[in-house]
């Protein structure tokens, strides 16, 4: 199913991305791989994947990624906005800029990802999209104020994306990785699971036949209920 399959994914130096972009390489698919970090993306270029350094923050970067695949390949099957990063500031003491940068990191990157990828996908009446979000969208973990409310916003933006394109054979999900050890807590987690332990859903939104779902969260090969109460954690 993933043989010559045009897949791109953002933020492919580590963890998740890289992990999934060496997976499904394996698996035959071309994959176009991006992230800020060019030396974290070497590894993935010795193995003969296409990578490229942007900032998903920037719209013009996004657009040229996407449109790099076409000209190489003439289509996108699949995408993954997947880029991001760590927050760690409490809301009244972030540096000046910070929160908005980190939401155009993981917002912006996914809005402009779709932007440009949609009318591409709508040509050829065929995409699936695959967003990463975090249970953080629905709690209230200190600290987490500019990410949880860019992985909240995601969810609803996906959620719109998908009934606006359920006509197109366009699938748009989103997948929570879960506790995984990978550069967005700032150090080593060896206790957290790999990043490779997540390909299975990874794999699976990327593989979804014709009317399969849209607009849902995914975990664990599962479907998510996100903002289920008898799922929150939020205290008080």
């Amino acid at each position: 199913m993933l043989k010559d399959k045009t897949i791109l994914i953002t933020g492919a130096a580590s963890g998740l991305g890289k992990a999934w972009s060496k997976k499904f390489s394996e698996e035959g698919a071309r994959v176009f791989a991006c992230d800020i970090n060019e030396e974290g993306l070497t590894e993935l270029k010795d193995l003969g994947i296409d990578t490229q350094v942007i900032d998903v923050s920037s719209a013009a970067h996004v657009q040229s990624f996407i449109e790099s695949a076409i000209t190489d390949t003439g289509k996108i099957d699949v995408l993954f906005n997947n880029a991001g990063m760590g927050f760690g500031y409490k809301l009244d003491s972030f540096p000046d800029g910070a929160f908005e940068h980190h939401v155009s990191v993981h917002l912006f990157g996914t809005v402009y990802g779709m932007r440009y990828a949609l009318p591409l996908m709508q040509g050829q009446g065929y995409g699936r999209i695959i967003n990463t979000i975090s249970r953080n969208a629905e709690t209230n973990a200190e600290g987490t104020s500019a990410y949880s409310a860019a992985k909240a916003a995601i969810w609803s933006a996906t959620r719109v994306a998908a009934k606006e394109n359920i006509d197109h054979n366009i699938l748009i999900n989103m997948i929570i990785p879960g506790p995984t050890n990978t550069n967005i807590w700032g150090k080593d987690m060896p206790h957290l699971q790999s990043p490779e332990n997540t390909y299975p859903t990874a794999r699976l939104l990327a593989c979804l036949e014709e009317g399969g779902p849209t607009g849902k969260v995914y975990w664990d090969e599962k479907e998510y209920p996100m903002f289920n109460q008898e799922n929150s954690i939020l205290k008080g």
